[in-house]
This record gives C-alpha cells, sequence and structure tokens, in this order.
C-alpha cells in the first residue's frame, strides 16, 4: 500500500537505508501519480507517439534503484523532490536520445526542461490538448505560437508555479518546498501566474477552452 503520512513515508525511508529495496518501490507507487503528471506536462509533446509516460516512469524507478545512496548523501531533502530529480534527468536523457541535433522553429531543444523548470512549449502544448475539431486543428499550429510567445514572457518561477500547482497538482506546500520559497510566496505567485494565463487565453483569437 502507498505510503500517505509522514510517518509512514520516514519509516519506508528508513527501511530503504537499511537495504530493504522493497521500500523503494512502496514509496515510488505512493508518488506514482504525482511524477505521472510531471512526465505528461514536460515530456515533448512530439514524442507522444514513440514514449509513453509508463516508460518514462520506469526507467527512472531503475535509475532510482541505482542512485538511492545519492539521496542518502544528503540528509534532509525531501524524498518526494528526489525522486522528481531522478524523473527529471530521466525526461531530459530521453529528450537528449530522441531530440539531440533536431532544432524546431530555429530554436535548440531545451533538454533541462524536465529537471530545470516548465518552459512555454510544454504549458502550450498542454493547454491545447482539447483542440481536437478540424477548424480547430487547422489553427492549432498558429494558436500554438501565440500561446508559446505569450507565455515566454512571464517570469520562470511564476511559470514554474503555474506547472506545479495548476498541472501537476501539487499543493502549495509541496510547490514551496520543491522551489525553496515559502509558503506564502508560493501561494501569492500561483494566484499573479493564474491571472496572468487568464489575460494569456483571453488575449488569443480562437482559442476556446
Amino acid at each position: 500500500m502507498p505510503a500517505d503520512t509522514e510517518e509512514e513515508i520516514a519509516a519506508l525511508v528508513a527501511r530503504l537505508q537499511g537495504g530493504d529495496q522493497a521500500a523503494l518501490g512502496e514509496l515510488f507507487d505512493g508518488h506514482r501519480a504525482k511524477l505521472r503528471r510531471m512526465v505528461e506536462l514536460r515530456l515533448d509533446h512530439r514524442l507522444a507517439v514513440r514514449v509513453s509516460a509508463s516508460d518514462v516512469l520506469q526507467e527512472a524507478y531503475i535509475d532510482a534503484l541505482k542512485r538511492v545512496e545519492h539521496y542518502f548523501s544528503k540528509p534532509g531533502q525531501p524524498f518526494f523532490g528526489w525522486l522528481r530529480l531522478v524523473v527529471g534527468q530521466r525526461i531530459a536523457d530521453v529528450h537528449r536520445e530522441h531530440l539531440a541535433g533536431k532544432r524546431d522553429a530555429g530554436r535548440e531543444i531545451g533538454m533541462n526542461r524536465g529537471a530545470n523548470g516548465a518552459d512555454s512549449t510544454c504549458l502550450a502544448a498542454r493547454l491545447l490538448g482539447n483542440f481536437s475539431s478540424p477548424s480547430q486543428a487547422a489553427q492549432k499550429n498558429e494558436i500554438f505560437a501565440l500561446l508559446e510567445e505569450a507565455l515566454n514572457q512571464m517570469e520562470e518561477l511564476d511559470r514554474e508555479v503555474l506547472a506545479l500547482r495548476h498541472f501537476e497538482e501539487l499543493s502549495n506546500t509541496e510547490t514551496a518546498e520543491l522551489l525553496g520559497i515559502l509558503p506564502a510566496a508560493a501561494s501569492k505567485r500561483y494566484v499573479r501566474a493564474l491571472a496572468r494565463l487568464k489575460d494569456i487565453l483571453e488575449s488569443i483569437p480562437g482559442f476556446n477552452r
């Protein structure tokens, strides 16, 4: 059963430190839904037909098994935060494997997207996910470019707060902990980012959610 409380997580971490590898599986399963949302948001949308979120998570779990001593070398760090780093590195490796050397509209691929922040491309791709009718499909490339440009004008930290709270569905406390800021600051930035996102969507012709 996945661990739900801090006490249960601490007990599993202690088991893992004692050499019980099964504890890692329980810890990973306890965070799997959150990690899946992370992968689905940050994996380049062009890879959707080639790489599944499940594949990325499976490889990330193997990575975590190999690197678990790295977690215990830095006592005090949240285990979920460490898992996100492992998954983020796996996303970066997938991008490097499948997209290295390719260009998109004259821009280099952001290889560190999974580990170092949500960029405007992945947010725009998620926002356009519901465009499915023929008339919408015809506009999609143009709207994507407008969305990406507008999102790129947001502060990087605001984009990341938006990604964590709105798309990955993390709590304000989790978001603040991951970003190393106070919960009050994370909450303020989230409200500001949502307002900015609303303005962006309303400013783009043809974007109807």
